[in-house]
């Protein structure tokens, strides 16, 4: 079937670049089978091997790894002096390292990551909280992504941009480095509510939020990013789905400026399952979620207090064949004058994902006042090859004058853009 006339991609893809990598903690196995009970870890055999180089050869060994590496990666002796202090617990007693020794006993601790090695899909879009510059009539963006690496291992990236005034969307180039945050236990104390702080003269583009704790330790997985207004403040929310490899949960990360973020755990029976998206602002003073309890159906949830969200209400469930087995959200609902902008994901025949559209009352989100009949977007036959075929996806679109500005992940593998004209689109929904 064609494409809606309202619908225009754009000519520009973001693709997974292998040749960005950051520094990763590696951690020796030990075998038992192989070892005496006295024996030591496989940890200290190489701290031992370490500790039997002379001076010199110390030193040339640690040149060595600092030609390889160094323009690389950022702080690189930092990281390894860091990496060595992590491990000490670890270690037997010995006698206090050089600063070669330790900076080389750090080096044999880490291992280069390519995060992004496989996949960068599943996007969202905000306005940037940094609009100065930006043209008349245009907005800077943020846009998130999830980056896949080795092993399936999903982490959270950045691209910043601009849109132009007629919609066409650029997108700033991407810095050669990678930089992991700061980590910080929050002030809450809890093991799985952390804090991670970026420098703030790394362009965003270099930030890389990878899993930290336990619940996350196979990804942090499609972040669904949303501008948060009450009052006068402004707060960037999104939630996604930490796995650890076992089981999923929902998880909320809080930024006011893209260089300190706050991730924490969502709460209730609601947050059992993937794919919650939260609404802009609080409506009849609550916060309220689009979420799908039941893997088929979207469910309306309300909380007072953004961390415990329980029950919910079914609002939309499968009603046409490219949806028939499941339906899910596809990021927060938009605000317009008609009512709440809901994209939906669908899933049909052979698995096939495509992208739909529903709107909301304004004052009554539970009311669907409007609904396409046939997908808004489906993938089209260059956008069906990739690492899971057949899938169009996007975890947020946002507003900007006219049109409506919608990231898209092509089959699981990179993303693209696209640009929805709102008055065609109300007048496709109400007919």
């Amino acid at each position: 079937m064609s494409q809606h006339p309202f619908l225009s991609r754009q000519a520009l893809s973001l693709r997974p670049d292998p040749t960005r990598v950051i520094v990763r903690p590696f951690k020796p196995a030990t075998e038992p089978r192989d070892l005496n009970p006295t024996d030591k870890t496989r940890a200290n055999h190489i701290v031992d091997r370490v500790l039997s180089l002379d001076a010199d050869a110390a030193a040339s060994q640690l040149a060595d790894v600092l030609e390889n590496f160094e323009g690389r990666h950022r702080n690189l002796l930092r990281t390894f002096e860091a990496r060595a202090e992590e491990m000490e617990a670890a270690l037997a007693d010995h006698a206090a390292f050089t600063q070669v020794q330790r900076q080389l006993i750090g080096a044999y601790f880490l291992n280069e990551y390519s995060f992004e090695a496989s996949a960068l899909f599943n996007p969202s879009i905000v306005a940037h909280p940094d609009q100065s510059g930006a043209p008349e009539g245009s907005l800077r963006f943020i846009l998130s992504l999830r980056a896949v690496g080795e092993g399936h291992v999903s982490s959270l990236t950045f691209r910043s941009g601009l849109i132009a005034a007629d919609g066409t969307v650029s997108v700033d180039s991407t810095a050669r480095l990678a930089s992991s945050p700061e980590i910080l236990i929050s002030a809450s104390g809890r093991d799985d509510d952390v804090e991670v702080v970026f420098k703030l003269d790394e362009h965003i583009s270099e930030r890389v939020i990878f899993p930290i704790t336990e619940s996350q330790s196979n990804g942090i997985e499609d972040a669904r990013f949303v501008e948060f207004r009450e009052g006068d403040r402004r707060t960037y929310y999104a939630t996604y789905t930490a796995y650890s490899g076992r089981a999923i949960r929902s998880e909320l990360i809080e930024t006011s400026d893209f260089v300190s973020f706050r991730l924490s755990v969502l709460n209730g029976n609601a947050a059992r399952n993937k794919g919650m998206a939260l609404f802009p602002r609080k409506i009849e003073g609550k916060y309220a979620m689009i979420a799908r309890q039941d893997n088929e159906n979207l469910y309306l949830i309300y909380s007072d207090d953004l961390r415990t969200w329980d029950g919910g209400q079914a609002i939309l469930k499968p009603q046409f064949p490219w949806e028939f087995v499941q339906i899910g959200n596809c990021g927060s609902p938009i605000e317009l004058d008609e009512g709440w902008l809901l994209l939906t994901h669908g899933v049909g025949p052979v698995r096939k994902y495509s992208i739909g559209a529903a709107l909301l009352d304004k004052n009554d989100p539970s009311k669907v006042i409007g609904r396409l009949r046939e997908p808004l977007l489906r993938p089209d036959p260059s956008e069906r090859e990739g690492y899971v075929p057949n899938v169009v996806y996007t975890c947020g679109a946002m507003r900007h004058n006219d049109k409506i500005i919608f990231p898209y992940a092509v089959s699981d593998t990179f993303s693209n853009f696209a640009t929805i004209e709102i008055a065609a689109l109300m007048k496709a929904m109400a007919g």
